[in-house]
């Protein structure tokens, strides 16, 4: 359920409607609007209809029913797009935000390289990771909290803010204290255990759609982070597993609209990993823009013929450097800037 409260209720309904909310059993999840403020009543469905008797109560004007099962990503909670501040980084608002940088952190001269040249061609985050959930147990796996701190000097030496991927439980504070952003990685969509434990280290966090993951099921996993009280969620399309073998992985870019339509949480789409191959990324990523997302994650490495992971998807910084200056008319025909 919804409570919306009326315009100007004080701070002491507020709160009696929060206690009553927990009293009956229920998370209280308060969400501030610019004119009013909306509490989210969220579990057991069965006993929903007692939530109908805050209605009387002192300072509400409505109690409504959310539909829809994922509650507090629904655009039934909060009709507008959520942006989410990444320092004085705005994720969600009129700028496409662009995230870039390689798959894998290698060294620290390829993270320094890498961060200053996605920064000169207009990319505002380093992407890069230090635990890398691999296919095969034999593949590179990371520099782990090494790799941590080379990330960290680059931010240091560039200004740019770093998201990175935690792939276990126990790695969460470890990470958190070196990323800006959170990832959360299509394998782990599912890991129940890890969403929570996000949800409740309380950074933002970029949560890729798993490669076999329904729309529905991708939101029910934001949900999990959400209901922890971490409400800063970005979801991050990355392809879909079909038939089709010509690409890695089918780019479902037809998801965009159908979530801009259900959820009030930004839309980051991946055509490095949607595609596989280098030069699909710069059609994808314009396609992507131009269908609504609110920003992108794409692989640049200095030198993708050595890369440890990935390096066929990666862009060179040149490469990366053309595709954002023609990205720019793209975001300004749909009404966006980069």
């Amino acid at each position: 359920m919804i409570i919306v409260m009326k315009t100007g209720a004080h701070e002491s309904q507020i709160q009696d409607v929060i206690r009553r909310i927990e009293a009956l059993g229920y998370q209280a999840h308060i969400i501030q609007g610019t004119q009013r403020t909306v509490i989210g009543a969220v579990g057991d469905e069965r006993g929903k209809d007692r939530l109908q008797s805050l209605e009387v109560m002192p300072g509400v004007e409505t109690v409504v029913p959310i539909l829809q099962p994922f509650k507090l990503a629904s655009r039934e909670v909060k009709g507008g797009k959520s942006i989410i501040k990444v320092g004085d980084l705005e994720i969600g608002g009129q700028a496409v935000v662009v995230m870039a940088g390689p798959c894998s952190v290698e060294s620290e001269a390829q993270m320094l390289l890498t961060a200053q040249s996605v920064k000169a061609a207009g990319a505002k985050v380093l992407r890069g990771g230090a635990f890398k959930p691999r296919t095969s147990p034999y593949a590179f796996q990371g520099l782990a909290e090494e790799g941590l701190k080379y990330l960290d000097a680059a931010r240091a030496a560039t200004g740019l803010k770093i998201v990175t991927e935690v792939v276990n439980p126990v790695d969460v504070e470890l990470v958190a204290e070196y990323a800006d952003i959170l990832q959360i990685g299509a394998r782990n969509v599912q890991n129940f255990a890890l969403l929570k434990k996000v949800g409740e280290v309380g950074k933002p966090v970029l949560l890729k759609r798993g490669m076999a993951t329904t729309i529905k099921e991708f939101l029910m996993a934001a949900e999990y982070i959400l209901s922890e009280g971490n409400y800063d969620v970005i979801l991050c399309e990355r392809g879909i597993r079909t038939f089709e073998t010509s690409t890695r992985f089918t780019l479902d870019l037809s998801a965009i609209p159908v979530l801009s339509k259900l959820t009030h949480l930004p839309l980051f789409v991946d055509p490095s990993h949607g595609t596989g191959q280098w030069d699909y990324v710069a059609p994808m990523a314009k396609a992507a823009v131009a269908c609504g997302a609110d920003g992108l994650i794409i692989e640049v490495h200095p030198n993708p013929a050595e890369a440890q992971s990935d390096g066929l998807q990666s862009l060179k910084p040149q490469k990366f450097q053309q595709l954002m200056d023609e990205l720019r008319p793209v975001a300004e025909a749909v009404g966006r800037r980069l």
